[in-house]
């Protein structure tokens, strides 16, 4: 398998128990994407068990569809780290801040 090593910020927490890429508040998946445009919703949860057997690595913001966050370039996350977490009765990147209007 080829493989690619690319920098991006990490999914430092998740606290959504029911993602089947939750292993012990961590994300194993490798990467994630947030939002729909307008919510940042995680598009990577999936409400599935078992859980990824997955025990090492930690997930990367892959993209953030959500133009309206402060963290958002280019449709890139540009912090250092994420968490995700209920709210907003759903799955969402809480690390989200709304983009201070120009």
């Amino acid at each position: 398998m080829k493989r690619i090593a690319i920098d991006m910020p990490v999914v430092g927490e998740c606290l959504v128990a029911e993602c089947a890429y939750n292993t012990g508040n961590c994300c194993r998946a490798r990467a994630i994407t947030v939002g729909d445009g307008i919510h940042p919703g995680c598009d990577t949860f999936l409400d599935a068990t078992p859980h990824s057997r997955a025990r090492q690595g930690q997930a990367g913001v892959g993209a953030c569809k959500v133009a309206a966050c402060q963290y958002n370039d280019d449709y890139e996350c540009m912090t250092d780290q994420i968490a995700v977490g209920h709210a907003d009765n759903g799955v969402s990147c809480l690390t989200y801040r709304q983009r201070a209007a120009p």
